[in-house]
């Protein structure tokens, strides 16, 4: 059942960040049966296929004697995820694998699609040990973009970016599976107890070393919802440089606050609790559904101070809201290009002309928000990306055109644990292969007196 389920994820052909963990959670829903045990193989799979996807195809490339690209995509689904467990899962037997690949295979009825997928995957186990990649010396691009799995274009924009040795690291460090993190709901409790109350229900909870509130799940299996310091509204799942980005954002208690690409919420929530849920925080998204969960999250974690409104942020916004913000944030639509290792499918879905296309859109955004900030505010614009087109080129962009913004330097007024994540720009720049982190990026701005 649960390689079934994984295959039909990977043959729902839908490329879009975080579709095929969707399509699980909804899936899930509808087979109660289904063990948690059951359901974290079934989400392992898909998410180790998508994260080793280039080079589990150029393995099968290496060994089919006729075009790639003639075998059918639920075919190659069938082989990816027997590769994965070949290749990525020690405690499945290779015969393991490759007979229930056969089994899936005979859904399509045909014996030469049977004995063809039998036959290759008995063939590269017997040769596992020998496959060959490009020549690193001669072609390191293409040999790291195979090693590592990631498309070709994006190893070679990092490695322009930040030297090769960096670049491999970052690599690296994407394919690493991320331990789940939560931040402390403040509001009701704090780090250290909440901790406490963690290891009481058989959770390994372990402090972060920069975010405050931040604690990681060690070896945790299962989903959050059954714990009770989740029900009580205890805790917010949300990764660390997320809820850094809270912070940065100078929130004072009686402020009001728009953020204008809210999401999920956890920015917004992280907000309500920084400034002791006393203020005003619209959160503002054109997707009705995440702000009905976001809405749900809210009285869970006892915020009464945070506002749902469905609008879209690439829209005149000024036109509908005649209200002005204290401080405004900016977490626009990216390339993700900073949290592969948390969503995979990044890698697949985006491409080099995304990067482009997404950073005028986030220009397009910030412009937008300028009349909708008071005199002396501030506006903190967020990314989870590693791109310096939809980074600091954006920012770029924005002071040109708004002689009014004003950079501020996060130097100034970062805490000091998190004084080490602000570079000589004065921005806030996090890294998965240096700080431990998803990737993340941050700037600062003020709205000058006249």
């Amino acid at each position: 059942m649960p390689r079934d389920l994984a295959l039909a994820a990977l043959n729902s052909q839908n490329l879009s960040p975080g579709f095929h963990e969707r399509y699980l959670e909804k899936a899930f829903k509808e087979m109660p049966h289904l063990n948690e045990r059951d359901r974290a193989f079934t989400l392992h799979m898909v998410q180790g296929v998508l994260r080793w996807q280039i080079r589990l195809d150029w393995v099968v490339k290496e060994t089919v004697r006729f075009p790639f690209g003639k075998i059918q995509p639920p075919i190659l689904n069938i082989l990816r995820l027997a590769l994965y467990q070949i290749f990525f899962m020690d405690r499945v037997p290779d015969s393991a694998a490759v007979n229930e690949a056969v089994k899936q295979a005979k859904v399509f009825g045909y014996n030469h699609v049977k004995g063809f997928v039998n036959g290759i995957l008995r063939n590269i186990c017997r040769h596992k040990g020998r496959i060959t990649f490009p020549d690193r010396d001669s072609d390191r691009a293409r040999y790291l973009s195979l090693v590592y799995s990631y498309p070709i274009w994006l190893v070679r924009k990092w490695t322009m970016e930040m030297g090769a040795e960096e670049a491999e690291r970052l690599l690296d460090a994407g394919n690493r599976l991320p331990n789940l993190v939560i931040r402390t709901n403040t509001l009701k409790t704090e780090r250290g107890r909440l901790i406490e109350i963690l290891n009481d229900e058989g959770v390994n909870a372990i402090p972060l070393p920069y975010s405050p509130e931040g604690i990681a799940f060690d070896g945790f299996k299962g989903t959050v919802n059954r714990l009770k310091a989740f029900r009580e509204g205890l805790f917010q799942v949300q990764g660390e440089a997320a809820q850094i980005c809270s912070h940065l954002a100078l929130p004072q208690p009686g402020e009001s606050v728009l953020d204008l690409c809210a999401g999920l919420g956890g920015k917004s929530t992280h907000l309500a609790a920084l400034m002791g849920d006393r203020g005003l925080i619209l959160a503002l998204d054109r997707n009705h559904f995440r702000l009905t969960n976001l809405l749900k999250s809210s009285m869970r974690l006892g915020i009464g101070s945070l506002y749902p409104v469905v609008a879209d942020a690439t829209a005149p916004v000024s036109s509908f809201l005649r209200h002005t913000f204290d401080s405004i944030l900016i977490d626009g639509p990216c390339s993700g290009l900073g949290v592969i290792s948390r969503h995979p499918d990044t890698k697949l879905a985006k491409g080099e002309g995304d990067i482009k296309r997404l950073a005028l859109l986030q220009s397009r955004m910030l412009n937008r928000a300028v009349p909708l900030l008071k005199t002396g505010g501030r506006m903190l614009y967020v990314t989870c990306t590693i791109s310096r087109e939809e980074n600091e080129g954006v920012v770029e962009s924005f002071l040109k055109g708004n002689s009014e913004m004003a950079p501020m330097n996060l130097k100034d007024y970062c805490p000091e644990w998190g004084l080490d994540l602000i570079d000589d720009n004065g921005f806030f720049k996090a890294f998965p292969h240096v700080h431990g982190m998803e990737g993340f990026f941050g700037a600062l701005f003020r709205k000058a007196w006249p």
